[in-house]
């Protein structure tokens, strides 16, 4: 594959410039999420009957693997499930009352209940956090049920495993596999400004390249890691079974009849992509192999502005070389 006009390095510095969030904003809103857990736990040494146990960072900004347009952070909220209400709803308020508490100057609505997640808002800093609950009964490695985004029920996870999946695979290639994953959330964000009706969420994009690498495939020519997830989507046509015994043998993974099955690697009966149809799985395809067609444009063109054309045709008009 010729890379003449678009090297690998030439687009690792576009990432670093255009795709990846900066390490000081990266440190920023860290320091911002522990300020608020602090803030919370001080309240809580005051307020026993809040029956919190944990907060932990969680989401893509955990993971690190947060793009640069990130506007918001996610951080779940241990509750003791045997004090906590049951009912979503309650359970939402019960978590929005509590946190008005922790922070008195803030406004009513600067800390709102969401359909599955309370959102602590600064003014200051732009920044929105979402504080998700998760009923916790005491298990030592930390599952517990949150309010799955999928269908507002209640769905068996742990944070601290999703957290260390990614870091294994991340350790295995670093630099790497992050950056291949922030890559290819970013195709995904440019699909979903095409087109409105696009589905494809980043936890799947990040468990499809995690069994690529898993059957040993070197991710640090980006080019070719991506070329070679397009690949696998449009060949597998999405219906291969995907999961991991990284916490659970594959015996114990129940059988999943969705058209899509992508298996959370910490819990064995929850497909991560249930509620795909058909018809989303069919676009997810059809763009994988619409961008795998313009990698192969980019690499085989005489020019730089067709390379450079081709390469916009799979991350948008961001996409330049200099």
């Amino acid at each position: 594959m010729s890379r003449n006009h678009v090297s690998n390095s030439d687009i690792a510095n576009w990432a670093a410039e255009k795709v990846n969030l900066p390490r000081d904003k990266a440190s920023e809103y860290r320091q911002q999420a522990a300020r608020l857990r602090d803030k919370v736990q001080n309240y809580l040494s005051e307020h026993p009957d809040f029956a919190l146990r944990k907060m932990l960072l969680s989401g893509s900004l955990a993971k690190g693997t947060a793009l640069r347009s990130l506007n918001d952070i996610d951080i779940a909220c241990y509750i003791s499930g045997a004090e906590a209400p049951q009912d979503i709803s309650e359970l939402l308020e019960y978590l929005a009352e509590r946190l008005r508490k922790a922070f008195p100057n803030f406004s009513p609505d600067q800390v709102k209940p969401q359909t599955y997640s309370v959102t602590v808002s600064f003014r200051g800093t732009g920044l929105d956090i979402d504080i998700v609950p998760i009923l916790y009964y005491g298990d030592p490695n930390w599952y517990g049920n949150l309010v799955s985004q999928q269908d507002g029920s209640f769905l068996e996870t742990c944070i601290p495993r999703h957290l260390e999946f990614i870091r294994k695979r991340k350790a295995a290639q670093e630099v790497h596999f992050a950056q291949v994953v922030r890559l290819a959330k970013y195709w995904v964000r440019n699909q979903k400004l095409e087109n409105e009706g696009f589905k494809f969420k980043s936890f799947m994009v990040e468990l499809i390249l995690a069994k690529l690498a898993d059957e040993g495939f070197v991710f640090s020519d980006y080019p070719e890691a991506l070329q070679h997830f397009f690949t696998y989507i449009a060949k597998s046509d999405l219906q291969e079974q995907i999961a991991f015994t990284d916490y659970f043998s594959l015996n114990e993974i129940g059988i999943h009849q969705e058209p899509v099955r992508i298996i959370d690697p910490v819990n064995p009966k929850n497909n991560a992509s249930k509620l795909y149809t058909d018809t989303q799985a069919y676009a997810i395809v059809e763009a994988a192999l619409s961008a795998g067609d313009s990698i192969d444009a980019a690499l085989n063109a005489t020019t730089k502005e067709k390379t450079i054309y081709y390469w916009q045709k799979v991350f948008g008009p961001t996409f330049n070389i200099n």
